[in-house]
C-alpha cells in the first residue's frame, strides 16, 4: 500500500460543505425562460410587501386612559368606543382603513401586499406569553389561545395582548361587537321556537339560549384586483316537439350551439375568509360551521385599529392559516364572483351555457388580519363517529341570525 497524497483541488474548488463551493461558471443563474410556468411564476413573483400596522405605545401590554393613566380599559357594548373604569372617560379607536389607507388603490394593487398582523405563522411560536408589571415588578401570564388580556393579581393593572406575536393571536384590526347579549339571546330564542315543532325532544329540553357565548373569529380581510377568462358552450332553443302517448310519449328539443368566450377585469373589496382551520372546515356530517358564512356580511370598513382592551372578558380564536393557505379559497372565490359577472350577458342562451375552460390572473392582493364578532350557541348531538355539533349564530353587528336545530327522526326543521 502506498500513501499517495491526494490530487490538489481545483483553483475553483476549497475545502468544506457544497455550500461553500461556487458553482462553475455560467450554471447560475438559472434562466426563468426554461422553467415551467407555474415554477416560473413563483419565482419571479415579487416578494410580499409589508405593511406595519402595529401601536408603539402599546408595546408594553397597557391601554392606558388619555384622561387618568388608568388601564382599566374596557369596550363600551353598542359602540365602538373603549371607556375608563376610573373615570368614565370614553374614546373610539382609529379606523384601521383611514389609518393605513385600506379602503383605496384597488385599481392600482400589484403584486402581494401583507399586513403585519396577517404574516406567516412561526411553526414554534408558544401561545403563553409573559409580561413584566410595570408597577409592582411582578410577572403576567396571558394564554393567546383563548383569551387576550390579563390583571396584574398584586396591583391590579391589566395588559392587553397588543404587541405583534408570531403565533397568529394579534390581528391589525377589531370590529367590536354591537349586538348585546340580551338581544343575541332574543334573536336565538325566537329562532328556535319558529322550529321548535320538528326539533329534537334532547334539544328542547337542553336548550338554554341564556348560554350564547361572545367570541370573536379570526378572518383574512382581502383587497384584490384579477382578470377572468371563461370558455364554453351556449345553447339556444329552435324546436320543441313531443312524439308518441300516454306513458310513451316523449319530448325532443332543436338547439343551435354557440362558441361562448368572455372576459372580465374587476376588484374586490374586503372579501373575508376564515383563518381558521377548524372553523374553515365545512364538514357537514360533522359540524354546521357554514352557518357563520349565512351571517356575513360584516361592516368591515368600520374596523377599528388592534387594541386588546375590546377582547377584556371576551373569548377569541387564534388564527392558524397562513395567506399560502388561503390562497386556494381566494382563487375559488374570485372565480364565482367572475362568473356571477358574466352571467348577465347569458341571457340569450335559454338551454344555458356549459363553461369549459376557465383562466384566472391575480393582479394584485392586500391581505389584512381582523376578528369579527359573533354570538355563538352550541348544541352537540351524540351520534356514531363523535356525533354532529350543530350551531345558531348572531352577528355581532348587525344581529343576523340563522343556525340548525337537529331535527327528531323523520322530520325536519
Amino acid at each position: 500500500m502506498t500513501n499517495a497524497k491526494p490530487p490538489p483541488l481545483p483553483p475553483s474548488m476549497g475545502p468544506g460543505s457544497p455550500q461553500d463551493v461556487p458553482p462553475p461558471p455560467g450554471s447560475f443563474p438559472i434562466d426563468p425562460n426554461t422553467l415551467p410556468e407555474a415554477i416560473r411564476k413563483e419565482v419571479m413573483a415579487p416578494d410580499p410587501v409589508a405593511i406595519d400596522t402595529s401601536d408603539a405605545a402599546l408595546k408594553d401590554g397597557l391601554n392606558h386612559c388619555p384622561k387618568c393613566g388608568a388601564t382599566e380599559i374596557r369596550h363600551k357594548t353598542g359602540s365602538d368606543m373603549l371607556v375608563c373604569m376610573y373615570c368614565r372617560n370614553e374614546w373610539q379607536g382609529k379606523r384601521v382603513e383611514e389609518e393605513f389607507g385600506l379602503g383605496t388603490g384597488l385599481d392600482d394593487l400589484s403584486g402581494t401586499i401583507i399586513a403585519s398582523g396577517a404574516a406567516d405563522i412561526a411553526a414554534d411560536a408558544a401561545d403563553l406569553m409573559s409580561f413584566k408589571c410595570s408597577g409592582c415588578g411582578a410577572e403576567v401570564t396571558v394564554n393567546t389561545q383563548s383569551q387576550m388580556t390579563a390583571r396584574c393579581h398584586w396591583c391590579r393593572h391589566v395588559f392587553g395582548v397588543n404587541e405583534r406575536v408570531a403565533n397568529g393571536a394579534v390581528p391589525d384590526a377589531v370590529l367590536p361587537f354591537h349586538i348585546k347579549k340580551a338581544d343575541a339571546v332574543a334573536r336565538i330564542r325566537q329562532f328556535v321556537d319558529k322550529r321548535r315543532l320538528f326539533a329534537l325532544k334532547e334539544f328542547k329540553e337542553q336548550f338554554t339560549p341564556e348560554n350564547v357565548i361572545a367570541v370573536y373569529l379570526p378572518y383574512m380581510i382581502i383587497d384584490g384586483k384579477a382578470s377572468v377568462d371563461v370558455a364554453g358552450f351556449g345553447e339556444i332553443e329552435t324546436r320543441r316537439y313531443t312524439t308518441g302517448s300516454g306513458d310513451k310519449k316523449t319530448t325532443y328539443y332543436d338547439a343551435d350551439v354557440y362558441r361562448v368566450d368572455r372576459h372580465v377585469d374587476f376588484t374586490v373589496d374586503d372579501l373575508p375568509l376564515e383563518s381558521s382551520g377548524e372553523r374553515g372546515n365545512l364538514d357537514v356530517g360533522k359540524n354546521t360551521n357554514n352557518i357563520i358564512n349565512t351571517i356575513l356580511p360584516f361592516d368591515t370598513k368600520n374596523a377599528v385599529k388592534w387594541n386588546a382592551s375590546y377582547l377584556n372578558g371576551v373569548t377569541s380564536e387564534k388564527r392558524d392559516r397562513d395567506v399560502a393557505h388561503l390562497l386556494p379559497r381566494l382563487e375559488d372565490q374570485l372565480l364565482s364572483i367572475a362568473r356571477a359577472k358574466v352571467e348577465p350577458s347569458m341571457s340569450r342562451y335559454g338551454r344555458g351555457v356549459r363553461w369549459e375552460q376557465e383562466r384566472l390572473d391575480v393582479h394584485g392582493t392586500r391581505w389584512v388580519s381582523m376578528y369579527l364578532p359573533v354570538w355563538l350557541y352550541s348544541f352537540h348531538q351524540p351520534g356514531s363517529k363523535g356525533g354532529m355539533l350543530h350551531y345558531i349564530a348572531v352577528n355581532g353587528r348587525t344581529g343576523e341570525t340563522m343556525g340548525v336545530c337537529p331535527c327528531s327522526s323523520g322530520s325536519c326543521c
